[in-house]
């Protein structure tokens, strides 16, 4: 069932109403969303995996509505930024909303006559609404990743099980606040021989003006010679916390 924002999804697997939710964590051209990453340290959940979906987008309106009724957009700044060339085509007011579902479903529960929303194809039929202009995307090859994410306290033993290859890896690490202390972490993987394959900062809620550092890499460090690369790791750094082992997604055709 569709949520109004990532911050609900993790509400419904805290309390235990869903098994299993399914997050925005970036986009090929536009990056990070950085919000999931702040959400994934706040509650205590665990990756269970990924998928990749090209970014295909519309803009819709209620039925009736034309290009030419409509004088503001809503969507998530992503999905704005991501629809920018053709946004920016006419003098619309352009207005942010939690998500891009949300954007139509707004629309819908108001009758905002007037008023459009960039989203999916599939969110706006779902919502009622029409398109009125069709694959509005900047990028062709632009594409989204999104993570499954479930609570911890409802894994199973079988998660101890290892990972088919190819896995990744994602776990927050927090360094010391000294010269150096990055280098040596990352130094860790380098000499064990693991490819990182993005690096991400974002502020400490505990520490003003410390940080943690999001890490993904190729590879299962959930079992086996994984244990080593951690042991020494937790070596380097105050604290890492293992976020989730998981099969990598492969690329749409």
């Amino acid at each position: 069932m569709a949520q109004a924002s990532p911050r609900e999804v993790f509400e419904l697997l805290a309390s235990g109403k869903a098994d299993a939710g399914v997050v925005p964590i970036e986009s090929l051209v536009h990056g990070t969303v950085r919000e999931i990453y702040d959400l994934l340290l706040e509650h205590d959940v665990w990756i269970r995996g990924e998928v990749i979906v090209p970014v295909r987008l519309c803009l819709a309106a209620l039925p009736g509505q034309g290009i030419a009724d409509i004088d503001h957009v809503y969507s998530h700044v992503q999905a704005l930024a991501q629809a920018d060339a053709f946004l920016r085509s006419r003098p619309w007011t352009l207005l942010a909303s939690t998500n891009t579902a949300d954007a139509g479903r707004g629309i819908v529960k108001r009758r905002e006559r007037g008023a459009a929303a960039v989203l999916s194809p599939r969110a706006a039929a779902l919502h009622g609404l029409v398109p009125i202009a069709r694959d509005i995307q900047t990028d062709p090859r632009n594409r989204t990743r999104f993570l499954v994410v479930v609570a911890r306290a409802a894994l199973a033993e079988s998660s101890a099980v290892p990972v088919a290859d190819p896995a990744r890896t994602t776990l927050a690490m927090w360094v010391h606040n000294e010269p150096g202390s990055l280098h040596r972490a990352l130094g860790v993987f380098a000499r064990n021989h693991v490819n990182l394959s993005k690096l991400e900062s974002r502020p400490d809620p505990e520490r003003a003006w410390d940080y943690v550092f999001w890490v993904d890499l190729d590879g299962d460090l959930g079992s086996g010679a994984g244990a080593t690369v951690l042991e020494e790791l937790g070596r380097e750094t105050q604290k890492v916390r293992l976020m989730g082992t998981y099969p990598r997604a492969a690329e749409p055709g």
